[in-house]
């Protein structure tokens, strides 16, 4: 069977397998399809929705959120979703561009029982994808996610066909913006502002580029302005999380107090300090950590990251007694650790960020505002706040590949591998995996010695190429 579902929903070119009209449709109707043995019958002898797979009692009609970042494609996706729910039985709300953590913020808040979010996130244009949220504003688990990718090769639910009144709906809402904006809007503390403050502000001429600005001048800030003016082929083009060192030239340009450098789908944050000095993600989690645990709210005393986060976060945290626990690459897999052991700060070191109890997913405008309340109660400019956080050298490479072959079933890979690892030692580490969004194999190797874990990456590069590159 054809394989869907990657670390981060679907992703692909946009009008070729996976992403195809034909392929959005059945995944809207296998979304549908999975939701009617969720719903609890109702009361009430007229038929009001569609009937469950093992009864003849009514449900209730689904509702399913339907959002979209900025891409041309988003449009063709868009209504091919639409359509295959609507012949599920189920209606569909179609709420527009909004940032990721937006459309999982909607599901929940008007009580829908799944979102949608059309989007490649940090890809290229000519990608998409779409992501898929549970009634609770959680990424859908493995099993559900298996069950909709079976459905879609299967022809299962072609007898389950409703027809007359028992087809679905399709509602357009305009209102969603203001209602993203006020609910971030609460995150920051009532008893602070951002009166005198200029922030540099890049929106990667995605989804964030309506609701984020207006967030930061609302709290009082001067906000200059970047990356918002979308035409659906320019999202993330040389703008954005991808290319901080646009954001750092410009605050040393403007004179700002900070630079935020969002993604396409407005999950991820990269900072700039007042110098124009890149802060990532490792360093956000770092320094909202120590804050958190300053303000003994930090639970457990634990931070969730990934493989792929800086040994020198790891170090500094355990310095001042926070545990960091590490999670499969992706921030489902980082939410799925942070809610199993009920803790409330993880991210990558990519710049996706969780605040657990504010969002269920990365929200790189909640993550910028949580380091603005850290800046604002320190009384410290950002780059105060991030010496704390002692980052190690580290090197990243990626081999675009034709094929993903096992790179356990390569001894010489192997060797490379484990040779790298053993002229660290303990002060470094070695990371080599597959992209779980394209075809990379991506390489991290870091240290304390930059020459040395430099000549190492290339002698991972070369060995790999010459193998399945």
């Amino acid at each position: 069977m054809d394989k869907l579902f990657g670390t981060d929903g679907i992703r692909g070119v946009a009008n070729q397998f996976p992403m195809t009209g034909e392929i959005a449709m059945t995944v809207g109707r296998a979304v549908a399809y999975v939701l009617r043995s969720h719903l609890s019958p109702v009361k009430s002898s007229v038929p009001i929705g569609l009937k469950p797979l093992d009864s003849n009692k009514p449900v209730r009609r689904a509702k399913i959120v339907v959002g979209k970042d900025t891409r041309l494609s988003g449009y063709m996706l868009e209504q091919a979703l639409a359509s295959g729910i609507c012949s599920m039985g189920a209606d569909v709300i179609l709420i527009g561009p909004l940032p990721t953590p937006g459309v999982a913020f909607v599901t929940q808040s008007m009580r829908a029982d799944a979102g949608i979010m059309i989007s490649a996130s940090h890809n290229a244009y000519r990608d998409n994808g779409i992501k898929i949220f549970s009634s609770d504003g959680y990424k859908l688990p493995d099993e559900i996610e298996n069950e909709i990718e079976r459905l879609v090769f299967s022809k299962d639910m072609d007898k389950h066909r409703p027809t007359e009144d028992l087809v679905g709906k399709a509602f357009r809402i305009e209102d969603v913006h203001g209602r993203y904006i006020v609910f971030l809007k609460s995150i920051f503390p009532r008893e602070l502002d951002l009166m005198g403050m200029r922030i540099v502000l890049d929106c990667a001429n995605g989804a964030a580029y309506r609701v984020a600005p207006l967030v930061f001048e609302e709290l009082g800030a001067e906000v200059i302005r970047k990356g918002v003016s979308p035409n659906g082929l320019n999202i993330n083009d040389k703008c954005g999380a991808l290319y901080p060192e646009n954001i750092g030239d410009a605050v040393v340009e403007y004179r700002a107090d900070i630079g935020i450098s969002l993604d396409g789908d407005g999950d991820r944050c990269i900072l700039s300090d007042e110098n124009g000095e890149i802060v990532d993600g490792d360093q956000i989690i770092g320094l909202c950590a120590l804050q958190m645990a300053q303000e003994k709210v930090l639970k457990g005393s634990t931070v969730v990251t990934t493989p792929m986060s800086n040994i020198g976060l790891e170090l500094t945290l355990k310095e001042n007694g926070i545990s960091m626990l590490r999670a499969p690459v992706g921030d489902r897999y980082v939410v799925d650790a942070m809610r199993k052991g009920g803790f409330n700060l993880g991210g990558e070191q990519s710049g996706h960020v969780v605040f657990l109890d504010q969002s269920t997913t990365g929200d790189g405008v909640v993550a910028a505002l949580r380091v603005l309340e850290a800046m604002r109660r320190t009384h410290k400019p950002l780059s105060e706040l991030k010496k704390g956080i002692r980052l190690f050298p580290q090197i990243k490479e990626n081999i675009r590949v034709a094929k993903r072959e096992p790179l356990d079933s390569k001894p010489e890979i192997m060797k490379a591998i484990n040779d790298a690892q053993s002229k660290i030692g303990s002060r470094g580490r070695v990371f080599v995996r597959y992209s779980g969004t394209e075809p990379l194999v991506r390489i991290m190797v870091e240290g304390e010695d930059e020459v040395v874990i430099a000549e190492l990456a290339r002698t991972l590069v070369s060995t790999i190429k010459s193998s399945i590159g």
